[in-house]
């Protein structure tokens, strides 16, 4: 793997990051499973990009971008919370839907942003090169949604939401609406997918109404490789481990693409086996370690 690489994988994964924290407050959290992420990704790309070819200031694009995919989320979990749909049935119907939200907002299945402002011009303009202006202004954001989510879940209803996913009767029997608190976890969950889908269509310099498929997949595997890796102790670890987690799944793909064995090489059409794979052996170590221990 050459040094390009791997700058481009920690720049993805630090992106990528603000999604899987998304999918943790889910997933692990409200232990609410969402499809929504595979739709609400592309929902802020769309939004954001729209916004930006219509002179909105990038970074004023990436409010909008939050507020989109805080609207999906929600969505689904009405769905859920108020029709009694299914949390995956619910959160397929939302990610359907939205496909063709997605190519209503950008006119067409994809909108190009060439030329345009985006959020790395700020710090190129102070004299960042421009190929580390994204490991930058990436990391500055993981980090600050990193600190903000933790302080959040410390607030007396960051409380309630760790108590919905982990009690549900006790919170209810203490007079919390755990239908509010899911509406709320859900739609702060696909916010934050959005916010990353609008800074990756920047770094890309396009929309694309398809550039959500398997993100779910991509941050599950995140999360499990996080927590595999670096443990989940405390909510600061959890979340920290998570951001890393989704850096060292984007090294692990960029190794593996680069890899070859005896003329056998890896193709970009393998992502989906790779991925399968990590997670398989992610999921199999820890058991395998205890083995080893107890021997």
């Amino acid at each position: 793997m050459t040094i390009y690489a791997a700058l481009g994988a920690i720049e993805q994964g630090l992106v990528y990051g603000i999604m899987v924290i998304g999918v943790y407050l889910t997933f692990r959290i409200l232990d609410f499973p969402d499809l929504t992420v595979d739709g609400s990704l592309p929902l802020g790309a769309a939004i954001s990009a729209t916004a930006i070819t219509n002179g909105i200031d990038p970074y004023l694009s990436l409010l909008f971008a939050l507020l989109g995919g805080c609207a999906a989320g929600i969505v689904t979990a009405v769905l859920n919370t108020k029709f009694k749909i299914l949390h995956l049935l619910a959160s397929i119907l939302t990610m359907i839907a939205l496909y063709s939200i997605n190519i209503r907002i950008m006119g067409g299945p994809n909108i190009a942003l060439l030329g345009s402002a985006n959020v790395f011009d700020p710090v190129i303009a102070m004299g960042v090169p421009a190929q580390y202006a994204g490991i930058c202004v990436f990391a500055v954001f993981a980090a600050a949604v990193t600190c903000g989510i933790v302080w959040f879940l410390k607030t007396e209803l960051g409380m309630a939401i760790l108590a919905t996913g982990d009690n549900p009767q006790m919170i209810t029997s203490l007079g919390v609406n755990t239908h509010n608190i899911i509406i709320l976890g859900v739609g702060l969950s696909n916010g934050l997918v959005a916010v990353s889908g609008a800074l990756i269509a920047q770094n890309q310099g396009a929309a694309d109404v398809g550039m959500g498929i398997g993100t779910i997949i991509a941050g599950l595997a995140s999360v499990i490789i996080g927590e595999t890796l670096f443990g989940k102790g405390t909510i600061v670890r959890a979340f920290t481990a998570a951001v890393l987690g989704s850096v060292a799944y984007r090294l692990a793909i960029a190794l593996a693409l680069g890899l070859e064995l005896g003329g056998f090489s890896f193709n970009p059409s393998d992502l989906n086996m790779i991925t399968a794979i990590l997670v398989i052996i992610a999921l199999i170590s820890p058991g395998i370690k205890k083995r080893m221990v107890a021997r």
